[in-house]
């Protein structure tokens, strides 16, 4: 179980997102080691993948209700009901490359989205009393992104200053300032955390990790872009699910955590180190190479690609005891594996919306 320190043995959470790669991740988790209940939300956009949750679909304390969080009479609708205890906010646009192509989906869902939530949440929350409102809690999810590119060295921290690079992390720039807002202005009890690069099994294939593992075992080309000397944080999305349940425990409200993996690489090294496990693990499906690292090939760097992105956690690990479980080599072969063996569940994405290609730009890579 959980450790609780301030609440009772069972909440009710409304999370948003929760059919996505990361909240999929954190309903699970709930749902396998808590007695909590959870209110699903999600608008079910390509990313969204109800397969994900398919294991516990019929667990009496899961419910989904699948809503747009533009829709605030609707999101009304849903606190009078369920009336959440904790309201856990990943529901977002969060490729870069599209964001490039059309900002305007991005400056909706993850600006004024967030704005409907914040009001519905503050309005319901100053109905509450006593123990109910003092309990009362609205995590924000967020990413390092906002706070730009870093130099060689160096790392982010919770004070580091916004210097969001592409409409994506802008949006979630401005969405963090109005929680932070709401939170000064109008006192709602809200939690920020800020992650490194997510990977894990059933993330939706247009991020680097999974698209270069499906495109190896089909024969196709490894785009790369520049270099790929850029460098990433890697966080294996279980333990960010962890995290994230661990603040919603015990995080103190204002407050904002960053989540890191402590798993520095550049694109080039994580892409290797893909190819030499799919060497080990799928050499069968190796048509006319001798290794898969013969499959990659450099292409143009997109416009405005930070250079480095690296988290200082040591607050969350000191404050509230988190720290990762998984290495990078052993959350990548456990990855790697998974993709290998759920061959449906990819096929499935694939034969959908989403065929493997770059979204976004033509060609290459987001990470």
């Amino acid at each position: 179980m959980l450790g609780i320190s301030y609440r009772v043995e069972s909440m009710k959470l409304l999370i948003t997102g929760g059919s996505g790669f990361i909240g999929s991740a954190v309903i699970r988790y709930l749902l396998a080691e808590t007695d909590h209940h959870v209110l699903n939300v999600d608008k079910l956009t390509y990313a969204g993948n109800q397969e994900s949750l398919e294991d516990i679909e019929k667990n009496p304390c899961y419910q989904f209700r699948q809503h747009d969080i533009c829709d605030q009479p609707a999101i009304r609708r849903l606190f009078a009901e369920y009336k959440p205890q904790v309201v856990m906010h990943l529901a977002a646009e969060s490729h870069v490359d599209r964001s490039i192509d059309g900002p305007s989906l991005f400056i909706q869902t993850n600006i004024m989205g967030t704005y409907n939530l914040l009001e519905v949440a503050r309005d319901y929350w100053s109905g509450l009393e006593g123990e109910a409102k003092e309990c009362f809690r609205f995590h924000h999810i967020s990413t390092d992104e906002v706070y730009g590119s870093l130099g060689d060295t160096g790392l982010f921290v919770e004070q580091s200053p916004y210097d969001p690079s592409s409409p994506y992390s802008a949006s979630k720039a401005a969405s963090d300032h109005l929680v932070r807002a709401w939170h000064r202005t109008y006192g709602l009890p809200v939690i920020l955390t800020n992650c490194s690069n997510n990977y894990g099994p059933r993330q939706f294939p247009e991020k680097l990790i999974p698209l270069i593992i499906l495109n190896a075992i089909t024969g196709n080309s490894l785009p790369i872009y520049g270099k790929g000397d850029q460098v990433r944080d890697w966080l294996y999305v279980e333990d960010h699910a962890r995290a994230l349940c661990r603040v919603i425990c015990d995080g103190t409200p204002g407050e904002t955590y960053n989540i890191g993996g402590h798993n520095e690489k550049t694109n080039l090294e994580v892409v290797k180190s893909i190819c030499g496990l799919l060497d080990e693990m799928a050499s069968e499906h190796r048509v006319g190479i001798s290794r898969y690292e013969e499959l990659i090939s450099h292409v143009t760097d997109r416009p405005g690609h930070d250079a480095r992105y690296a988290i200082d956690a040591e607050k969350i690990q000191v404050t509230l005891g988190w720290q990762p479980k998984e290495s990078f080599e052993s959350g990548l072969r456990k990855t790697v594996r998974w993709y290998l063996d759920n061959r449906n569940w990819w096929q499935h994405v694939q034969d959908g919306s989403y065929r493997g290609e770059r979204l976004g730009l033509g060609v290459g890579l987001v990470s």
